[in-house]
């Protein structure tokens, strides 16, 4: 378990957090790997980890009527993927694809949502740090929306 700690603690989505909570956070992890083309998870379905992305990209998908998968955002090395697992009814809002080899450490979500209903400073900062990913992703698809449409 180690060195999931050592991995979870220098993830940038758990900067400045201490050993106390990166330790609670460890006990709900472990590693996954997603070949090329692989589905991380789809719109609908049960939001049931979080990923810390340690190789590879992931494209977000939306389902588009008469047009299918619409990428909306690439995110890579670093990046964290599934933001849905935090927020009621906990399920997917889009789909999230492998572009290359993927590898990433899944945090199971009612493992960590137990966790930050026990323990409401993890709770806390986990809220945080969900919503600065929402607002990133928000500001990165009306970006995209203003190029698309020449504005």
């Amino acid at each position: 378990m180690e060195g999931l700690e050592r991995i979870i603690r220098e993830h940038r989505f758990f900067a400045g957090l201490d050993e106390r909570i990166t330790s609670l956070v460890s006990g709900c992890a472990k590693n996954v790997r997603f070949e090329a083309q692989q589905y991380l998870y789809h719109h609908g379905d049960a939001a049931d980890e979080l990923y810390l992305l340690r190789h590879g990209r992931v494209a977000l998908e939306i389902a588009a009527p008469g047009r299918g998968a619409l990428m909306f955002q690439t995110v890579e090395e670093g990046d964290v993927v599934g933001a849905s697992w935090l927020v009621p009814p906990y399920r997917w809002q889009y789909d999230a694809r492998a572009l290359e080899l993927t590898r990433a450490i899944a945090i199971d979500a009612q493992c960590l949502r137990g966790k930050c209903e026990s323990d409401h400073d993890l709770g806390y900062e986990m809220m945080k740090r969900v919503v600065q990913i929402l607002v990133e992703r928000l500001q990165a698809t009306q970006l995209q929306m203003l190029d698309v449409y020449g504005h």
